[in-house]
């Protein structure tokens, strides 16, 4: 079994010097001290890194919201021009109307002409029924006169004179009927015939419509207008979004770059034996990564679990976990065996954050107690701090740590907290090797 220092104990102090090593000392206490001061700015690094981080990720949201603006302003323009072309064929639509309108009127006039012909007609046969009356009366008086001879000739000129009347009576009904038939024609004629100094109503709701459609097309041509300038502001913004994204970019690889660069010079002063402030936590880490090593292979040896289970990536979604929630076929084998060695990691020192063993892939099937809740439906940000476990963390730290085969890692790097909160810590990542293959990577995360 291996021994873990006890909590809050004092790491050694190398900085003694033995007799006749003074600048050997000296030497020591300097690489300690650059040591210290390249930890220092990778700290700062790794803070600028994430604000980097937080930057990108609101340029990313403004470039996603430039282009579903985009998208908006282009459906937009679509509708502006639907709009015009149909107020464009209104307009035709009453010029024709108007125009029909004016043959119908011609048409009016030339049936009220006919009309008038009509009832002239008839008036001339009024006339001619009058006469034929009074032919037949004095047709009948003749009769008379002429005794029993005129007899019949009597018959015929009264029948010719109720004749005649019944013609009369019907021309009379027929002025009549085509002078009220004139009289309402010529008001309709009126109505059809426009006239700017009086109006009819007729065409003061066409002068309306025409008004109104004039009025559409002229806010749609405006509409129009402003809807371009829009478009080419809109273009203008996501063009300055992209320069913004391609600036962080290469800001972001630099500060990488920098950060990474911290990390391996530390990393070199431990490997060079020099007793730097890391060693203990490497040690400590190196110690729990050979420890789940021999429980992991003793489990192969007893048949706990089979190779093929051992490294199942087939990582299964757990429904209605947010964030994302995995299975594996070894999980129930991690929760059982890993506790002991991960819980004794945090008692090493009060600085410990956690300690987890993860798979190639970042996939942590068992975290540390504290951070194996159960998740709260609904309330990712305490879900994010609170239940860690059963998720795969292939960020740039969790891929590193979990792929990382050298006897040791450094790493510094901001840690999601869940609310908008972060904190800077450091980790050691020893390798974890099971039956001779790399199953992944035991992680020990300290704060400075």
């Amino acid at each position: 079994m291996l021994r873990w220092p006890k909590s809050g104990a004092s790491l050694p102090d190398t900085s003694r010097e033995e007799p006749g090593r003074r600048d050997d000392g000296a030497s020591l206490n300097l690489v300690r001290r650059l040591a210290r001061a390249i930890s220092t700015v990778g700290k700062d690094a790794a803070e600028v890194r994430g604000a980097l981080e937080d930057t990108q990720r609101v340029v990313q949201v403004q470039g996603q919201a430039m282009q579903a603006l985009a998208r908006q302003l282009h459906q937009i323009g679509q509708a502006q021009a639907a709009i015009a072309n149909a107020t464009a064929q209104s307009a035709a639509a009453v010029q024709r109307a108007r125009g029909a309108l004016g043959v119908v009127g011609s048409e009016v006039v030339g049936m009220a002409a006919t009309l008038a012909q009509v009832s002239d007609a008839a008036a001339e046969i009024t006339k001619i029924s009058l006469q034929t009356r009074l032919v037949a009366f004095n047709a009948a008086v003749e009769a008379k006169h002429a005794g029993e001879a005129g007899r019949g000739f009597a018959v015929v000129a009264e029948a010719v004179k109720g004749l005649a009347g019944q013609v009369e009576s019907s021309s009379k009904a027929i002025v009549g009927a085509i002078a009220s038939l004139q009289e309402r024609i010529d008001r309709f004629s009126a109505e059809l015939t426009e006239n700017a100094a009086r109006p009819s109503q007729i065409h003061a709701a066409f002068h309306e419509v025409e008004q109104d459609v004039q009025r559409i097309s002229a806010s749609a041509a405006d509409s129009g207008q402003q809807m371009n300038l829009l478009n080419e502001r809109a273009q203008e913004l996501e063009r300055e979004v992209l320069e913004a994204t391609q600036g962080l970019k290469v800001a972001f690889d630099g500060s990488d770059r920098f950060l990474r660069m911290s990390e391996e010079l530390v990393e070199q002063i431990a490997e060079s034996g020099v007793e730097v402030d890391d060693m203990p936590f490497i040690r400590a880490a190196q110690d729990a990564a050979a420890e789940i090593a021999a429980l992991l292979e003793g489990a192969l040896r007893d048949g706990q679990i089979s190779t093929a289970d051992l490294f199942d990536e087939n990582y299964r979604p757990v429904d209605g976990t947010l964030p994302q929630q995995h299975t594996t076929r070894f999980c129930a084998l991690t929760d059982r065996l890993f506790p002991t060695v991960q819980e004794r990691a945090l008692a090493f020192s009060d600085k410990v954050v956690f300690c987890i063993a993860a798979d190639r892939n970042g996939y942590i099937a068992t975290h540390n107690r504290k951070y194996c809740q159960p998740q709260r439906p609904g309330d990712t940000v305490w879900n994010t701090a609170n239940s860690r476990y059963r998720r795969i963390f292939n960020d740039r730290t969790g891929l590193a740590s979990a792929r990382n085969a050298r006897p040791f890692l450094l790493q510094t790097y901001r840690r999601d907290m869940g609310g908008g909160r972060f904190v800077v810590l450091k980790e050691a990542t020893a390798p974890i090797h099971v039956g001779g293959r790399h199953w992944g990577g035991l992680r020990l995360a300290f704060n400075f």
